[in-house]
């Protein structure tokens, strides 16, 4: 399963950073939120993603890692963050 250490879960006034097609790009006001996965489970989650698909992932793949970043996301906002 995949996780989030919130301990690094933090308000950044400016980044700059490179996104998966080596573009570097800047933002402002924004939450940085670490993702922690195996790399087993990283694996059975690509081996049925299709980047040009409209339909993947599946839900059911899905899910579960999006419920893990807003979970995040809603409590360090809760917080005051």
């Amino acid at each position: 399963m995949a996780n989030i250490d919130y301990t690094q879960v933090q308000d950044v006034t400016g980044i700059e950073a490179t996104d998966t097609d080596g573009n570097i790009f800047s933002a402002e006001d924004v939450i940085v939120v670490p993702l922690i996965i195996n790399r087993t489970e990283a694996a059975e989650l690509l081996a049925e993603y299709d980047s040009d698909s409209g339909t993947s992932p599946k839900v059911s793949e899905a899910r579960p890692l999006a419920r893990v970043v807003l979970d995040a996301l809603k409590k360090h906002i809760e917080e005051g963050g």
